[in-house]
């Protein structure tokens, strides 16, 4: 008895996914395997889902990332690329004392300008009767003007990143020659004293990888993220996925490559103290931040030297605390490139005043003549219909 055993060959699909390699041979992902164009599938297109348990792509290969000399520690999402700023080249200018001040003061304000305060102070809120600010008796009036030290710090730090973007025919350019050191690109910086952020492409650090490290080349999203319009299936010509039943890949966005590179974060921080000196009042400190005063004092320079001379020994404590801290904190992160240092006086008047017989106090300060009065004689509870 004869046994004939048939044997037959498998072909092979009509379309193959080539394993792309970078000019260094190395291999930055395969096709994606669960990815079938339509046009040469059989059945309706289809997304395979990712087998059990194997999540997708979060963070690109470290190898995808070619070793550039003088930024050989960035990595993407800038982590590795802290850049303290290089030696000056030159001496550091020696900061110049200020000018000596003359005890100066504000004098109180009028009664006038204090009940015109407080009945501007009472008819902005609801619930408060204006007949204690119209009709209230002043019967006392003490300043306690109040000094503040401001101290401005305005550095420049830089940050470098390794980045990608889809390759459309961009320029190539790594290995052609050593890129410029990060603090040698220039950057066009704000004004004194004004935030600002400029982002640079490094140049000379551009490569194109071959293979996307997301969709392993497939120009598609890797899962089983199926079009929502056609629901996978890829028919009648869909528009938003173009009949290939998948959507497209959000990183190299169906281009396929990737153009990657290093990017330069420059920005500029003013990084501000202050200091005010206790008032003695009874008015909390933290209302003088939104007020502001007369200046008496300014100084800007490359570095600022400690405030002398002044009439309030507080004052010069803390110019002398805050010049050393910012000098130490900012130098080691960042370039400091201007200080700025200002006193202002702000007016406080503390006013007591008699209403339906009991006596009561509200304060007046700054330029702007803000108005603080805690337990206000007259409020009544409101509701809006």
């Amino acid at each position: 008895m004869c046994i004939f055993v048939l044997i037959t060959k498998c072909e092979e699909p009509n379309f193959r996914f080539p394993l792309f390699h970078s000019h260094h041979n190395r291999t930055y992902g395969v096709a994606n395997p669960g990815y079938v164009p339509a046009a040469a599938a059989v059945a309706p297109a289809m997304f395979a889902p990712p087998a059990a348990g194997s999540p997708g792509p979060s963070a690109p290969p470290a190898s995808m990332f070619d070793s550039m000399p003088g930024y050989e520690g960035t990595l993407a999402g800038g982590g590795g690329g802290f850049l303290p700023p290089p030696m000056p080249a030159y001496p550091v200018p020696q900061p110049e004392p200020g000018p000596e001040q003359p005890h100066w003061n504000i004098p109180s304000i009028s009664e006038e300008t204090a009940r015109e305060a407080f009945v501007l102070f009472a008819s902005s809120k609801c619930c408060y009767s204006s007949a204690p600010a119209k009709d209230g008796v002043i019967t006392g009036m003490d300043a306690f003007n109040t000094y503040r030290y401001r101290l401005e710090t305005f550095t420049e730090s830089r940050l470098t990143e390794w980045s990608h973007e889809p390759y459309n025919g961009q320029p190539v350019d790594a290995f052609s020659q050593s890129p410029p050191g990060p603090w040698d690109i220039p950057a066009q910086a704000p004004s004194f004293f004004m935030d600002g952020k400029q982002t640079i492409k490094v140049p000379y650090t551009s490569s194109m990888k071959k293979v996307c490290w997301v969709c392993n080349g497939s120009g598609y999203r890797h899962g089983d993220d199926r079009c929502h319009h056609c629901s996978g299936r890829g028919r009648e010509n869909c528009n938003h996925c173009h009949g290939q039943g998948s959507s497209l890949c959000p990183t190299c966005r169906g281009k396929q490559q990737l153009l990657v590179y290093i990017n330069l974060t420059v920005k500029w921080t003013n990084n501000i103290d202050n200091y005010v000196v206790e008032q003695l009042s009874g008015l909390q400190v933290d209302n003088l931040s939104k007020v502001s005063g007369k200046e008496l004092f300014r100084d800007s320079q490359y570095m600022v030297y400690p405030v002398v001379g002044f009439p309030d020994p507080a004052v010069v404590q803390a110019a002398q605390r805050l010049v050393n801290e910012h000098q130490g904190k900012y130098s080691q992160t960042s370039r400091i490139l201007q200080q700025r240092q200002t006193i202002e006086l702000i007016p406080v008047t503390k006013v007591t005043y008699s209403w339906k017989g009991n006596s009561h106090i509200y304060f007046v300060y700054g330029n702007e003549f803000k108005v603080s009065a805690d337990n206000y004689p007259a409020t009544c509870c409101c509701s809006i219909m």
